[in-house]
């Protein structure tokens, strides 16, 4: 089955998450915050990754910018900081965060091939709205989906039905792509066919589905959709 749709995360997939704590550590903040910004920015994501997970196990659930500013709140917590400055300004920062390089010309080569895009995040749609003006990407979208249309985060099969509803293909015509393994493993269970974009060289993880493809970026993107 040949795929007619790409479909990709948000989140360290087309927008580099790491990139607020990255930009205000090359501003005048406290020396600590300088010196511990990596362990800060990674602190956050996962914070903000369990935050969802637990809220969707627990049915207690909140847009992803709640679950966003409860990650930075304990991540500064761990590191000893205490700057309401700062915490306003990674906070604003995280609006406009940074796509990665490849990421306009592979839209560009999928578009111009005649395949759909989208996005499908745990990002509410304000959140979603800001970063893909930043980028510059929406005129190469034909979607932008949020959990916040079935209230519940990734990766609950709900989630990954509104491809199907909004693009009316099939399961196996979308090409879904992630930056965290378990979303590419869940969407891989699921029934799409997979690209995980593993940045760091992590393992893969134990679940109910693997990738179908391992990627350091998302360069290849448009040989796997052909």
């Amino acid at each position: 089955m040949a795929i007619t749709t790409c479909i990709f995360d948000a989140y360290g997939t087309l927008f580099d998450v790491t990139a607020a704590a990255r930009a205000a550590a090359e501003e005048p903040w406290p020396e600590r915050f300088a010196a511990n910004w990596e362990r800060i920015a990674a602190d956050w994501r996962s914070k903000q990754l369990e935050y969802t997970w637990l809220r969707a196990v627990a049915g207690q659930h909140c847009d992803f910018w709640q679950v966003t500013q409860d990650g930075l709140d304990w991540a500064l917590d761990a590191a000893r900081i205490e700057s309401p400055d700062l915490r306003k300004r990674l906070l604003n920062l995280y609006w406009d965060l940074a796509a990665y390089p490849e990421v306009l010309d592979m839209l560009t080569a999928l578009k111009a091939a005649g395949l759909s895009t989208g996005i499908l995040s745990n990002g509410s749609p304000a959140m979603l709205q800001g970063a893909v003006n930043s980028a510059g990407i929406e005129h190469l979208l034909d979607a932008v989906l949020s959990v916040e249309q079935v209230g519940i985060f990734k990766p609950h099969p709900s989630v990954y039905d509104l491809v199907a509803e909004r693009f009316e293909c099939a399961k196996g015509e979308v090409l879904f792509v992630s930056s965290n393994g378990w979303d590419v493993c869940a969407a891989a269970g699921y029934g799409f066919r997979t690209a995980w974009v593993n940045r760091s060289g992590a393992p893969v993880d134990r679940l109910w589905g693997a990738p179908d493809t391992v990627l350091n970026d998302l360069t290849t993107i448009m040989d796997i959709a052909r």
